[in-house]
């Protein structure tokens, strides 16, 4: 469930992906708290630097970023 209801996709910078293991993180431009990415909410592939758009749904486990797209 995406926990933003205004449709307005989320903008931050990739500050790590292990493209072997299929996680990382990203920092939110807003300076919110890091934000997790899983290999499976990638619509494009991304490395660390990255500028990046992206979906937050609420995981098992915290804030997950999903339809991660290079900006």
């Amino acid at each position: 469930m995406n926990i933003y209801n205004n449709n307005t996709m989320q903008e931050g910078v990739v500050k790590f992906f292990n493209e072997t293991k299929g996680f990382g993180f990203i920092v939110p431009a807003n300076g919110d708290s890091e934000i997790f990415v899983h290999s499976t909410g990638l619509m494009a592939s991304i490395r660390e630097n990255d500028k990046v758009t992206y979906d937050v749904e609420e995981g098992r486990k915290g804030l997950n970023a999903i339809n991660v797209q290079l900006v």
